[in-house]
């Protein structure tokens, strides 16, 4: 990963008004965002190891949140799109709501990138101010802006 979590962030691949509000519907509006993408070789293949992994295991990460995820040949580099839902999207799997999502793919060929991405965010995540503002944000430029702004804090 060259640089911060922030520089994989893209605002058209930003949705801050997801309508699904059941996992797989929600997951597609999302995941379509990076359809498309030049990283992306196959999106329809990535989709499907996409759900594949997401039925494997909650993707539920904690405080509505939830990181759906691939480590495919589908993409050449790591790819993220980002999905909120003021409604609330549920996780059947594990019983909860999530508001916040963040689908990510990453090459096979390179776990460690992939930790990178997942501890960045993670560390980003725990902070409960840093969570508001990216509920919050009213554009994606601003849930952006409130990334970095929580970057720098690190």
């Amino acid at each position: 990963m060259a640089g911060r979590f922030s520089s994989l962030l893209d605002p058209t691949r930003i949705n801050l008004q997801v309508q699904n509000t059941r996992r797989t519907a929600a997951l597609n509006e999302i995941a379509r965002q990076l359809a498309g993408h030049p990283e992306v070789a196959n999106f329809d293949a990535f989709y499907n190891e996409l759900l594949a992994r997401d039925r494997l295991d909650t993707t539920y990460l904690g405080n509505e949140i939830a990181l759906p995820h691939a480590r495919t040949e589908q993409v050449r580099d790591i790819v993220l799109a980002v999905g909120r839902s003021d409604a609330g999207v549920l996780f059947e799997n594990c019983n909860q709501t999530v508001k916040l999502m963040f689908v990510l793919g990453t090459p096979k060929s390179n776990p460690t990138d992939y930790l990178m991405v997942v501890s960045s965010l993670c560390k980003i995540l725990k902070t409960p101010a840093h969570r508001e503002a990216l509920m919050t944000a009213t554009t994606p430029e601003a849930f952006i802006q409130a990334m970095v702004t929580a970057e720098e804090k690190l």
